[in-house]
């Protein structure tokens, strides 16, 4: 929205918002422009006080412009323009429809006169009528809707660009009595904590968007944590006290310049009266609320301030993500200030402008300016949504822009982890613990002796096909090699990497288990005397920061076991694009799928005559009992696993097998004779679908293995 032209178009389902019609939101947003501008006078509307701003005037002509030139000129037959000149005058910045008259000049335009541009208002509301009351075809009503959209920032830019007018007059006008000012908020400062994870950023099918909200996509965020509210005008006068203003060590270089130049001691608009601080509103000269967010900031003080605070600017998809939180109560995160993020415009990845002349807006801004999020007071009520990217350069401040901080967090331990985990998910309607929870030193070796177990084909299948492939691994693994191995338990499959390639110069084993990380290291260790090996306790999900681990060389991510089918199919994408960031030049990943095949066979490898797989699941509730002070009784449950064919995986589940009320990490938990905790999914692939999985994720299949019946695969993958 920055500047006078729209961020334009894209093509989402129609919604004309709400239930009215199309027409009239049409009708309620044009009498919303002019009614903007009622209470001005023709001078008030004629003046330009700088370069940046427009005349209101102006604004309710290009507005007009837009509906006569997008939408009557190509849709409705028979439609004659006001005005010829017009397309020169009130053009703003489309190439496509020809010359203009120069931006900074927009003041000097003394004709049309006001009454002139309400005329020619009128006389295209009259076309759109006509045009709305026709069945327009699809492409011509999104344009309605888009323009409707740009009428809207326009809106906004009018009251912005009338307080910067007012601003320069000595006699410090009021545009109105009540004119909208930021909301004054009370509440003390925290701080709302969110954990890393891959996150869903920027604009679905739900609804409109302009096309710099789009593509969705995904986007990798470190734990952060997010003030609960915006920077107040108290909290910006300390810093003023403070010598925020005269200290180059808060300021980016360009800023701190600015400061020097400009002369900056405090935000836009406000004014030293001795003994306090003054500032001017729509509603005219006011004393400044300490309680209210601070307003007519920079991007340049907004990072200054948060230097001086020990703190940073969020970045717009820590925002997005934020305000998207059903969990987050953020107080003032939409309708008060624009927010200043700490990321650049730019185009989302997979971003394509819109075809023609509309698509030219958007595209070739994107470089140079910074992101704001949320709306302001003066945005129009509706308008803004989680997904909105309005934009500024850094050292424009006479928008309404605030500023809410932002900080790195520390990733929560593994305890903290799983004390949290069990809370929410033994209070959930449909209960569930995590699968990675099953491996502390006595579910570990759990599991090794379900390996070992005849009906567990996976192990003999995987462990068979693994010695006849490692020695054709060995061509796609580089000098130097550090082999990470994710969720490796006990390493003994990594043994048949190891001694088939000595290409490979450290390991890194990845496991939630710090008890069989330890026993493993020191037998790899021992047994490999040449290769630096360092274990990592972590969640590889969330958490996994290799960076100073494998160094610059080529890695190779080993993920044996088919523990790829625990995760539901977008999970796993989402894990596979992870790891494809670590994989750098020249690196593999090599992945084992347990592929699809009949139940019968299913059905003995998890549900044991042994019991083995039993104990294995029932020792998830005694480590909650062990770590988390638990009294849950495990004779009151049972293992069970079933074949779910409609969603290709096997599930696991502990079923109560009486009522039972049990405590564990300072909650109380109730289940009913019968109740269910999900505990894991084991996904069965075909090769299709394990291939489309990894094409999402954007990984390519350099070699595939296969064992006979029941089968069992070894995918090599590499970034697409």
């Amino acid at each position: 929205m920055s500047d006078d032209a729209p961020a334009v178009q894209t093509a989402k389902p129609l919604r004309a918002g709400g239930e009215i019609s199309l027409t009239d939101r049409y009708r309620a947003v044009r009498r919303a422009s002019e009614a903007l501008a009622r209470s001005l006078s023709a001078e008030d509307q004629q003046t330009q006080s700088m370069p940046d701003t427009s005349p209101v005037k102006w604004h309710l002509a290009h507005t007009s412009w837009f509906f006569e030139t997008f939408v009557l000129a190509p849709y409705l037959p028979g439609y004659h323009l006001f005005d010829a000149s017009y397309g020169y005058l009130f053009n703003s910045y489309y190439e496509a429809m020809g010359e203009r008259h120069p931006r900074p000049a927009r003041g000097l335009l003394t004709r049309p006169s006001v009454a002139d541009v309400l005329r020619y208002r009128t006389h295209v509301d009259a076309g759109m009528e006509r045009a709305l009351g026709l069945k327009l075809d699809r492409a011509a009503l999104e344009l309605v809707i888009l323009g409707l959209a740009h009428e809207e920032q326009h809106q906004e830019l009018i009251l912005m660009d009338v307080l910067h007018l007012f601003s320069q007059s000595p006699l410090k006008p009021a545009y109105a009595p009540d004119g909208p000012e930021p909301a004054a908020c009370v509440e003390s400062l925290e701080w709302i904590a969110f954990k890393g994870e891959v996150a869903e950023i920027g604009a679905g099918r739900e609804g409109f968007a302009f096309d710099n909200e789009t593509p969705r996509h995904q986007e990798f965020l470190a734990p952060y944590r997010l003030a609960t509210r915006l920077v107040t005008n108290a909290e910006w006068l300390k810093f003023m006290a403070d010598g925020g203003y005269r200290r180059p060590e808060f300021w980016l270089s360009d800023g701190w310049a600015l400061v020097n130049a400009e002369g900056w001691n405090a935000p836009l608009y406000w004014e030293d009266c001795g003994d306090t601080w003054r500032t001017l509103t729509l509603s005219g000269s006011k004393d400044i609320d300490p309680d209210a967010p601070v307003c007519h900031v920079s991007f340049y003080e907004a990072a200054a301030f948060a230097a001086w605070a020990g703190k940073r600017l969020p970045t717009e998809a820590e925002w997005e993500h934020a305000v998207r939180s059903p969990s987050a109560e953020l107080s003032q995160a939409i309708g008060e200030t624009w927010q200043w993020t700490a990321s650049a415009y730019r185009p989302y990845p997979g971003f394509v402008p819109a075809a023609g002349a509309v698509g030219e807006y958007n595209a070739k801004f994107m470089v140079g300016q910074m992101v704001l999020r949320g709306g302001a007071c003066i945005t129009p009520k509706g308008h803004s949504r989680p997904t909105y990217r309005n934009f500024f350069y850094p050292h424009q401040r006479w928008m309404f822009s605030g500023v809410r901080l932002a900080e790195d967090a520390p990733a929560p331990s593994l305890e903290d982890e799983f004390r949290a985990d069990v809370v929410y998910g033994l209070s959930a309607a449909r209960k569930r613990l995590s699968a990675k929870w099953f491996y502390d030193a006595r579910g570990s070796a759990l599991f090794e002796e379900i390996c070992r177990l005849p009906e567990y084909y996976l192990t003999g299948q995987e462990s068979t096909l693994l010695t006849n492939v490692a020695p054709e691994l060995r061509r796609w693994i580089q000098p130097g090699t550090t082999l990470v191995e994710l969720g490796s338990g006990a390493s003994l499959k990594t043994r048949e990497i190891l001694d088939n390639i000595p290409e490979i110069t450290a390991y890194a084993p990845v496991d939630v288990s710090a008890s069989a990380l330890r026993a493993a290291v020191a037998s790899i260790a021992r047994d490999y005397p040449h290769i630096q090996v360092t274990p990592v306790v972590a969640d590889f999900m969330r958490d996994l920061d290799l960076a100073a681990t494998v160094g610059e060389g080529p890695t190779a991510i080993f993920f044996p076991g088919s523990t790829i089918g625990n995760f539901a199919p977008d999970e796993a994408v989402n894990l596979m694009s992870s790891m494809r960031g670590l994989l750098g030049k020249n690196g593999v990943f090599i992945v084992g799928v347990d592929m699809a095949k009949d139940a019968d066979t299913l059905d003995a490898a998890y549900n044991d005559t042994a019991g083995i797989t039993a104990a294995f699941n029932l020792n998830l509730l005694a480590r909650i009992n062990r770590e988390l002070a638990g009294d849950i009784p495990l004779e009151a449950f049972a293992h069970e696993a079933v074949w779910n064919p409609q969603e290709g995986r096997v599930e696991m589940w502990l079923k109560a097998k009486t009522s039972v009320r049990a405590h564990a990490a300072g909650a109380t938990f109730t289940f009913v004779d019968g109740e269910r905790i999900h505990t894991e999914n084991s996904y069965k692939h075909t090769d299709a679908r394990f291939q489309d999985l990894a094409s999402r994720a954007g990984l390519r299949v350099l070699e595939k293995w296969a064992s006979p019946a029941p089968t069992f695969s070894i995918y090599l993958l590499s970034p697409a």
